[in-house]
């Protein structure tokens, strides 16, 4: 211990000596540091830290497929729901979760709430507690909704100015009346997706009795997806396993609701992998890059280090000829590199802590887990740990070379003040070509991401996004038919153009549409429905399906789609007429290949759907799932036959968004002030929210490839710049031998290319294999893009071409007179 601490004092006072060497080191290494730190931050928070409930790895999401449709995630029935929990033998408890929207009337205006509904064992599914209050339970069962519900931390802030005497209090939920019983911590999340924000309010039912199906149908899936808890014991495989044997039984007894064509099937996934399944791979590949950061932050270290050791051979010398043995002086220089990387650390740690909130701006906001990113113990246990790693790999190479050489050989080039050994220069252009191979990996991946977010912009989307606005309304459903005005569809139609014919006199407004809110492109809402064809045999394996949107007569005028055959829906497709339809190209495409589909007659199961609609004209394909998605097949029907709960009011103006959708506030308050108006924003910046992860992974792995050039531009200047000023007695014989400039200039800059095209030739090799990882994330492009690996290997060479060409015109205007004498 007194050792350490001699050679920790020791390794300090020589740090103080050289102050720019140890602001150079710090700044760099605190650069690769803080960014690691930043990055596992986030990482930590969203993959690794365990979810905030008890025994968590015992949590599911509950899915319904038809695999034979190949459609995943369709829902369940509610007999299906309570044949899992009383007969599976699987499940301690299991709740649904179905993500709705909701009116709460009572304050200065009618407003949206985010709700859950969900089965009365929701909160004793997941072990969690009011912080106010109690939560709802079995005991509170009853037909229908049940009376109790629980509201967010937020929602009670900002709704009931965070009134302690909350509980006993009744809310006005879509015109029905409830009793709030508990409040939930400030802290406590929905373990899952939303249909736009974090869970405001929780409502629980048991499926049965009004306004549910009397008695319950087996084939209806009313109940979106369900959250459950396995028993004891048991690993999410063997649960697998005795679903799947359960279901075969269930399908046997039921072969009405369970074809054997549909291939009905029940799968579990853990809850945490179903949170954040999506960015897993995203934020693991940028964990890496970050990594990769740090290494070359760390190999221009180990090449200064190994600078300052050759200008300390004689002081090394000097001290091995007096009997300190070489694994000493090997420990003393470890200590000053960790002693360097410790500081770093702590800068790194304190900048962290700095622009937390500028970082965090960075992520997007969609990313699950988000708002759990802090500081936490096990981020400082990484900062401490990646510190000392780093001080090992940057020191530990240099402290060994410098410990090991010849005693007389180290006096002999000490005697000059400095000295640049074949090992020295072996090792530190071994550095450089790692160097280079890293940072052409990084420039690569970042190339990749770059080629494909242009590839994303260059999609038409199908319709024309600019000066496009969106308001959403959401239309009160109470549970009692006999009290909504809206129950029968022609009364939602006679409203929704009503608020239509409003909005379109707004000053302003060039065109205007109304819809339902399935249409509404990169919304998380969709009704994908099973449909046959009048007059051909249905498949056996797989029935037709696409997205049904109800669209009013102005909608593709307003997003601006093309008519390509037949004609639009007019004001004379209402409820008392034929039901009609219009298809999308791709559908057209995929089901009435080479044939015109106008006059064909389908059916679908709600609606006038029931009694067949029939085609009247195909329209261009729009985009709904985003520009990187598939194209989805549409049906859009008329409004004036179908109408939707949830509804979204499209215009097309250059009036300012927010002023437009208060505009459509008011004029639907006038219609019926019951009614709330929610999610006003432009079109682009939709578009842009869609795009966001794709942005966060370009905007993080380009910055860290920049810094990677950056940092390898440095380091191939610093090491050939040391180099010709430790070879300026040969490089003075030379010219003095009659060597021209040009001569010298050649000489050097193949020297140092040459190093360089051995990294570039590792680092494309390398490349080519790590990208591969990529690929869920790239569009239109290649893991192993030709292009691409030659456009970042053009700019690495460039880049290094000047950072050499800069010592090399300095060697050639050596003096031989000057260099001579220095001998």
């Amino acid at each position: 211990m007194t050792t350490f601490v001699q050679d920790l004092r020791y390794a300090l006072r020589i740090l103080l000596k050289s102050p720019g060497f140890m602001m150079v080191a710090v700044l760099t290494l605190a650069l690769g540091i803080g960014a690691n730190v930043a990055t596992f931050s986030v990482v930590y928070a969203v993959l690794l830290r365990p979810l905030p409930f008890p025994q968590p790895d015992q949590l599911v999401r509950v899915f319904d497929d038809l695999r034979g449709p190949n459609d995943s995630g369709v829902g369940m029935s509610a007999p299906e729901l309570w044949d899992l929990q009383e007969r599976s033998g699987v499940f301690q408890e299991i709740s649904a979760v179905a993500p709705s929207n909701s009116a709460v009337v009572g304050g200065d205006r009618t407003v949206r709430a985010e709700t859950m509904i969900t089965s009365p064992d929701y909160f004793m599914l997941l072990g969690v507690k009011a912080q106010v209050g109690r939560v709802y339970t079995q005991q509170d069962s009853m037909p229908g909704f049940l009376d109790p519900l629980v509201i967010s931390d937020g929602f009670w802030r900002s709704n009931f100015g965070a009134d302690p005497n909350i509980v006993g209090r009744k809310m006005h939920l879509d015109d029905d009346l409830y009793t709030i019983v508990g409040v939930m911590p400030a802290g406590f999340r929905h373990p899952g997706r939303t249909l736009d924000t974090d869970v405001e309010v929780w409502l629980a039912t048991g499926f049965y009795g009004a306004p549910f199906p009397v008695p319950p149908v087996r084939s209806a899936r009313i109940v979106p997806g369900a959250i459950a808890r396995l028993k004891p014991g048991l690993t999410v495989a063997q649960a697998q396993a005795q679903l799947d044997s359960y279901t075969a039984q269930l399908a046997a007894q039921y072969p009405v609701d369970y074809p054997a064509a549909a291939k009905w099937a029940v799968r579990v996934v853990p809850i945490k992998e179903d949170l954040v399944g999506p960015q897993r791979t995203e934020l693991f590949i940028l964990f890496g890059a970050v990594g990769f950061v740090l290494l070359i932050a760390c190999v221009n270290i180990a090449n200064l280090l190994l600078a300052r050791a050759s200008g300390r051979r004689r002081e090394i010398a000097i001290r091995i000829s007096m009997g300190a043995s070489r694994e000493r002086l090997a420990r003393q220089l470890l200590t000053e590199s960790l002693l360097l990387s410790v500081i770093s650390g702590v800068v790194a740690l304190g900048t962290v802590l700095l622009l937390k909130n500028a970082i965090m701006s960075l992520a997007p906001p969609d990313l699950p887990r988000i708002s759990e990113v802090s500081i936490s113990a096990g981020t400082l246990l990484f900062a401490f740990l990646v510190s000392v790693a780093a001080g090992f790999v940057f020191g530990l190479a240099p402290a060994l070379q410098a410990a090991s050489p010849s005693q007389i050989e180290n006096i002999r080039e000490g005697s000059r003040g400095t000295g640049f050994g074949r090992r020295h220069t072996r090792l530190s252009r071994l550095l450089v070509v790692s160097e280079v191979a890293f940072s052409i990996i990084l420039l690569a991946g970042a190339g990749l991401l770059l080629r494909s977010f242009w590839h994303v912009l260059e999609v038409h989307p199908g319709y024309n996004p600019s000066h496009l606005t969106t308001v959403q309304i959401w239309i009160p459903a109470p549970n009692d038919p006999a009290t909504d005005p809206y129950a029968q569809p022609d009364k939602r139609a006679a409203f929704l153009q009503e608020v239509y014919r409003r909005v379109s006199a707004l000053p302003g407004v060039e065109q205007s549409s109304i819809a339902g809110n399935d249409t509404l492109p990169m919304n998380s809402g969709r009704n994908y429905s099973q449909f046959s064809i009048e007059g051909r045999a249905a498949e056996s394996e797989r029935s037709p399906a696409a997205d049904i949107a109800i669209v009013d007569t102005q909608y593709f005028q307003t997003m601006q789609v093309p008519l390509l055959s037949g004609r639009n829906f007019q004001t004379t497709d209402a409820f008392k007429t034929q039901g009609v339809a219009v298809i999308d190209q791709t559908l057209a495409h995929r089901y009435w290949p080479g044939k015109d589909p106008v006059g064909a007659q389908i059916k679908f199961g709600f609606g006038a759907g029931l009694q067949g609609v029939t085609i009247v004209g195909v329209v261009g394909d729009i985009k709904s799932d985003g520009s990187d998605a598939p194209n989805v097949p549409h049906i859009y029907v008329a409004l004036g036959q179908f109408a939707p709960q949830n509804a979204v009011v499209f215009f097309r103006s250059r009036e300012g968004v927010q002023n437009l959708g208060e505009a459509v506030r008011r004029e639907v308050a006038q219609v019926d002030p019951n009614v709330p108006v929610h999610s006003i924003s432009g079109m682009k910046e939709i578009i842009a929210r869609s795009m966001a992860d794709r942005r966060f992974a370009l905007e993080l792995l380009g910055i860290f490839a920049l810094v990677a050039l950056l940092l390898a531009a440095v380091g191939i200047y610093g090491v050939m710049a040391y180099s010709f000023s430790q070879r300026t007695h040969e490089l003075g014989i030379r010219i003095a031998l009659g060597a021209q400039r040009l001569d010298i200039l050649r000489m050097a800059m193949s020297e140092g290319m040459r190093v360089v095209v051995i990294g570039l030739v590792c680092g494309l090799a390398g490349a080519a294999i790590l990208t591969r990882l990529f690929r869920s994330m790239l569009f239109n492009v290649a893991p192993a893009d030709p292009l691409t690996f030659f456009a970042v290997s053009a700019i690495l060479a460039g880049v290094a071409l000047l950072a050499c060409y800069i010592p090399a015109q300095r060697a050639t205007r050596i003096d031989p007179l000057v260099a001579l004498r220095e001998e």
